[in-house]
């Protein structure tokens, strides 16, 4: 029984060490959207109902390796659309994870709002020592910043995750 045992952890070890490379590259190449280095498109993204759409692109420049890695400089460009008829807007919510000065890793918004049925808003704005950008869409009314529900209720899309 003791032999059995071993047999049976020692089987379960080999593969778990065969598998790693694999795993890695899995986990490395992932089945999200999130980008390692360089430029590249994402979305299209819809809120709810698809009530709103959002897709552009995203460059990372200067990625540094550190204990915490983070990209230099990110910019993100896009466009926003409200495809709703009622009298609401489109948003695109980021979620900006950044490195601050004392090595910790906050977050802050940026949201862009397209009020406009039917003709699109561009944006494209930059950011500095980005460790993770995440995208929310949602649809709701206008107001002077987005509502917790939009924040909170749903997932985050990841664009940009520094490795």
């Amino acid at each position: 029984m003791r032999i059995t045992r071993t047999l049976t952890g020692l089987a379960i070890t080999t593969a778990f060490v065969a598998l790693a490379p694999i795993a890695a590259q899995a986990a490395a190449t992932g089945s999200s959207d999130a980008v390692t280095a360089g430029t590249t498109s994402w979305g299209s993204y819809y809120a709810p109902r698809h009530a709103a759409k959002a897709l552009g692109s995203l460059t990372a420049t200067g990625e540094d390796h550190a204990d915490i890695p983070v990209a230099g400089t990110v910019k993100i460009s896009g466009k926003v659309y409200d495809l709703s008829r009622k009298p609401s807007c489109g948003l695109a919510v980021f979620r900006i994870t950044y490195r601050d000065g004392k090595g910790n890793l906050p977050f802050k918004h940026h949201s862009v709002r397209d009020c406009s049925y039917g003709s699109p808003k561009r944006f494209a704005v930059r950011f500095k020592n980005v460790y993770q950008v995440e995208l929310k869409v949602c649809s709701e009314p206008k107001s002077a910043k987005p509502s917790l529900n939009c924040l909170y209720a749903g997932t985050w899309k990841i664009l940009y995750l520094s490795k």
